[in-house]
Order: structure tokens, then C-alpha cells, then sequence
């Protein structure tokens, strides 16, 4: 049996969040608070764009942009609607969009995860996987979700000229 490189990051990601929860919940037993709802997660939320890996906030959206610009030229070739409206609306294709959507940035989600949580640890000294499940697929999946759709639309739009 071979691991592929997805799967052992996936397997990556859910391990270093389940290593995570039980320090969340004696965190919010102690302190009364669920982090990722609280003020304090509003607080230090801009010091991620500043010191030890704020790249990543230019580098994931980055990479899923073109991800997703890689997605709407296929989607355009093949006849699909843009990717956000076919998830809108498209009941039929729904799952099939979401299928091809979790393989192209699978991977990248299960790393903006396991990011989020190295450079929790590096930036306040804990760990809350609630931000980690928020801010690491948040900065992937809407840029990615976004370009794809407006790739197939420009490639449908320089085909109709």
C-alpha cells in the first residue's frame, strides 16, 4: 500500500487538530470563552499579517487563485457553468463541482491548517483549532472558488469574439 502526498497531509492536518482539541477545551473550560467567537481572537488576528509567516497570506490565496484559473479553463472547455453559479444552482452537478473543487485544493486546505497552527504556536504560544479550521481554508477557498468562476467566464466570453 502506497500513502500518496494528499492523503499524508490530510492525515497530517487531522492529527495535529485532534492533538489541539483537548487543549482548546481546557481553555475554554478555564477561561469561559471559545476562542475563535471571542475578542481576543479579534485582537490577534492582525498580528498573522506581520513577523514570523505572513507570506502565506499572500502565498495561499496566490496559489489557489491559480488553482482555481486552472479549474474554469476546464470547466470552460467542457460546457460547465461558472463554478460558483453551478454551486448556487446546478443541484445536479453540485456534488461533482465540489468533488473536483476538494481534489484541486485539498491539499492546499489540509497545509493552510497545519500552517495556521505552527505559527500559532510560534506567534501566542498556544493553540486554538477553531482559528486553524477558520483562517487556513478561508484564505484558500474563496479566492479559489472566486477565480474559477470568473475564469470560465472570461474564456466564455474570448470564445464568443
Amino acid at each position: 500500500m502506497t500513502l500518496r502526498r494528499d492523503t499524508l497531509v490530510l492525515v497530517l492536518a487531522l492529527l495535529v487538530i485532534a492533538i489541539a482539541v483537548p487543549f482548546a477545551i481546557v481553555d475554554t473550560i478555564e477561561t469561559g470563552r471559545v476562542y475563535v467567537f471571542s475578542k481576543e481572537f479579534l485582537e490577534e488576528f492582525p498580528r498573522r499579517f506581520s513577523g514570523p509567516g505572513r507570506l502565506r497570506f499572500i502565498l495561499q490565496p496566490v496559489i489557489a487563485i491559480v488553482l482555481g484559473i486552472r479549474g474554469g479553463l476546464a470547466d470552460a472547455k467542457a460546457g460547465n457553468p461558472p463554478y460558483l453559479l453551478g454551486l448556487l444552482l446546478g443541484a445536479g452537478r453540485r456534488v461533482e463541482l465540489l468533488r473536483t473543487g476538494a481534489e484541486a485544493i485539498g491539499t492546499l486546505i489540509a497545509m493552510g491548517i497545519i500552517l495556521d497552527v505552527v505559527f500559532q504556536l510560534v506567534l501566542y504560544q498556544s493553540v486554538h483549532p477553531g482559528a486553524a479550521l477558520v483562517v487556513g481554508p478561508i484564505l484558500i477557498c474563496l479566492p479559489y472558488a472566486a477565480s474559477r468562476a470568473l475564469a470560465t467566464r472570461v474564456m466564455r466570453a474570448m470564445a464568443k469574439t
